[in-house]
Order: structure tokens, then sequence, then C-alpha cells
């Protein structure tokens, strides 16, 4: 294996959430007093960093946990509407098949993320650090590294969003970016992460 240990995040990188949350976004909106999102606004938005678009959106700062927490519980309410990504189970257990160590750093909480991956994969998963703040992934990365016992340097990040990129730089990590996610894969080239994936059968065959 290229890496020893591979971190991946959730949303928009094993789990196809962006609909979803599309869907539940104006109602959010609506209910904590931030700017509603038109649809021809949306590959605008996916250009954008996490912090632009809140400013875009004038979401209030101090909302932010409060609009976090009813978005963790809706999306509970409605994980059966949510798929992993097409390829999600075969690549998990080629990974580990051939000796690579899986871990999960997630915004999501450990509940959701363990039901939305089923038993199979979560049996995959060595190690999982979820409920990240929306730039605190870095201190979760240094943290999963340290308990795998495995090197930074034998350690890749793979992610969908500027932020994922960020905080792999930051905790001295090699990052991978997704094509299929959040952001626009335009808008994570700009940032230069090691790799850029634009399948998820690309996993496998980039890194194994």
């Amino acid at each position: 294996m290229r890496y020893q240990l591979i971190i991946f995040d959730m949303d928009g990188t094993l789990l196809d959430s962006f609909p979803w949350f599309l869907s539940v976004l104006n109602d959010v909106a609506d209910r904590y007093g931030f700017r509603r999102t038109a649809p021809e606004e949306v590959t605008s938005m996916r250009n954008a960093g996490t912090a632009e678009i809140l400013d875009r959106l004038a979401v209030p700062r101090w909302k932010l946990p409060m609009i976090i927490r009813h978005m963790r519980a809706l999306k509970a309410a409605q994980l059966d509407r949510i798929p992993l990504f097409p390829g999600v189970d075969e690549t998990l257990a080629a990974l580990q098949a051939r000796g690579a160590t899986l871990a999960i750093v997630s915004s999501d909480v450990e509940a959701n993320v363990r039901r939305s991956l089923g038993p199979a994969n979560v049996a995959r998963i060595s190690h999982f650090a979820c409920g990240a703040s929306l730039f605190g992934k870095a201190r979760k990365f240094r943290d999963v590294v340290r308990r795998a016992g495995v090197a930074p340097d034998a350690t890749i990040a793979i992610g969908d969003e500027g932020r994922d990129i960020e905080a792999a730089r930051a905790a001295g990590l090699a990052c991978a970016a997704v094509a299929w996610g959040y952001a626009d894969v335009k808008a994570l080239r700009a940032k230069a992460p090691d790799l850029v994936l634009e399948r998820v059968e690309d996993i496998l065959q980039v890194l194994g």
C-alpha cells in the first residue's frame, strides 16, 4: 500500500449527502434567519470556501452551534434517504484486505456515521474521530494518527472540501480531494492537493 493509514471524510466523500443537504437547506435558513439559496447559486457556492459561504448566506456565527445541532438531528431522522456512493463498500473492503488501516474524521456525530456505514463497513474502520467543528479537523487528524501509531508521512486524508485539504496540511498529512462531493473540483484543484480522485474506483487504483 502507498499509505498505511487512510483517513476518510464522510459527507460528500463516502456518503452522497449533498442532494439531501440542498433539500433541507432553505427550511433551515428560514428557521434560523439566514439567507435562502436559489438553485442558480449552487454552482457558485460549490466554488466558495466554507467561511465565504457563511458570509454569503449571512449566517450569524453565534447561531452556528444551534444550526449544526439541528442539522445533525434532522439528518439522523432522515438517514434512510442518504446512501453511500456506489463502490464505497467494495473499496473499503479491498483497502482493508490489502493491509491499510482505515479511519473516519467527520463533522457529523459518530452515531450517524456508524449508521450510514452499516455494520460491515464499521468493522473495517479502526478509528473514528467525529463531531469535528467546521474548522477543527486538523486536531482530529493528529489524534487519529497518534492513536493509529502511524507516521504522518505514511498517512493520507481524503475529503471533498477545501477545509479538508487545509486541515490535512496543518496536520502534516498528504491529502486527496474527491471530485464527486460538495465542492467543485476546480476549486479543490486550486488548493493543490497531492491527489485528485475523479471516481470512487480511483481510490483503490491510486492508493492500492
